[in-house]
C-alpha cells in the first residue's frame, strides 16, 4: 500500500511537470521568416497571426509595414510619398494606403481558411497562398513583392510556413499544440474515470459487498451534471456530434444514467419500510 500511494503520488508530480512543460514550450509568440532575413534598408511585413475565429473559417492577422529608408524624410521619419499595401488570400479585399507626412500603422486582416472541425483534436486548417503587395505612389502599377515575417500568438495552435523560398506566395497551417492535445485527453480521462468508478461503486453495491450509502445518491446527481461542463472544456469547443460525443461522452452519460438505477434500485432493496405490527 506504501508504495503505491508513493508511485501514486509521483505519477501526479510527473504529469504535472510535463502539463507544465508542454504549456511553457507552446506558449508565446514564435516567428518564421518566410523569406531570407531581408536587408535593414528594405520595407518589410509583419503578419501577426492573433485568433481563429470560433467557425474556424477564418484566420484574422495583424499587418504591420515597416518602411525602408528610401520612403521615409530623414527629418521627419514621415513617409515623403504616398504608400498602399495590399493582401491576398483575404476572405474580404485587404488594402490600406498612407498617404504623404502619415506613419504606417497596423490593421487587421481576415484569411480564408479551410479544414475539417470533425477531425478534433487532429484536426488541421490551412489559408489559401498569401501574397503581401507594396504600391509606391499611391499607383497599381509600380507594385513590388515585399519581404513578409508570420508571428504567432495563438495560444493552443502550432503554426507552419509552406511555400517556395523567395517573395512567392506562402500559405500559413495550423494545427492543435501539445499541451491543448494533452489537455484534451485529460479532460476525456477524467470523463471516463467518472463512468468507471460511478459503475464500480453500484456494482459492488448491488452485489453486497458494500452498505448502501443514502447521500451517494447526490453524488451520482453531481457527476451526471458534471458531464456537460467538462464536455464544454474541451479545448476549441469540437461541435456536438462528433466523433468525441459518439464514442466517449455518450456512453459515459449512459454509464452515469445505468449506474444510479442500479444504486436506486439498492434504495429500493435497502430501505424497504419494516411490515406494520398488528396489535
Amino acid at each position: 500500500v506504501k508504495f503505491g500511494i508513493v508511485g501514486i503520488i509521483v505519477a501526479v508530480i510527473g504529469a504535472y511537470i510535463a502539463s507544465v512543460a508542454l504549456y511553457a514550450n507552446a506558449g508565446g509568440a514564435h516567428r518564421h521568416d518566410a523569406e531570407a532575413p531581408a536587408a535593414s534598408d528594405r520595407t518589410t511585413v509583419e503578419l501577426d497571426v492573433s485568433e481563429v475565429q470560433s467557425n474556424y473559417s477564418v484566420l484574422v492577422a495583424n499587418v504591420t509595414v515597416f518602411p525602408g529608408p528610401e520612403l521615409l524624410d530623414p527629418q521627419s521619419g514621415h513617409l515623403k510619398e504616398d504608400l498602399g499595401l495590399r493582401v491576398r488570400s483575404t476572405a474580404s479585399p485587404a488594402r490600406r494606403t498612407w498617404t504623404k507626412g502619415m506613419l504606417p500603422g497596423d490593421f487587421p486582416v481576415p484569411l480564408t481558411l479551410a479544414g475539417d472541425i470533425d477531425e478534433w483534436p487532429l484536426d488541421h486548417y490551412s489559408t489559401g497562398p498569401i501574397e503581401v503587395e507594396l504600391m509606391r505612389n499611391g499607383s497599381d502599377k509600380a507594385i513590388e513583392r515585399v519581404p513578409v515575417t508570420f508571428v504567432n500568438h495563438l495560444s493552443g495552435w502550432s503554426t507552419k510556413i509552406d511555400g517556395a523560398p523567395g517573395l512567392g506566395a506562402h500559405r500559413v497551417s495550423l494545427h492543435r499544440s501539445l499541451s491543448a492535445g494533452a489537455f484534451g485527453v485529460v479532460i476525456l480521462g477524467i470523463l471516463i474515470a467518472i463512468a468507471g468508478l460511478a459503475l464500480f461503486v453500484a456494482i459492488q453495491t448491488v452485489r453486497d459487498r458494500r452498505k448502501f450509502q443514502p447521500p451517494m445518491t447526490t453524488w451520482y446527481a453531481a457527476m451526471l451534471f458534471a458531464v456537460v461542463p467538462l464536455r464544454n472544456a474541451l479545448p476549441g469547443s469540437p461541435p456536438f456530434g462528433g466523433w468525441i460525443d459518439i464514442t466517449i461522452v455518450l456512453w459515459v452519460l449512459v454509464a452515469l444514467v445505468v449506474s444510479m438505477l442500479l444504486y436506486i434500485t439498492c434504495w429500493w432493496r435497502h430501505l424497504r419500510p419494516e411490515p406494520m405490527k398488528v396489535p
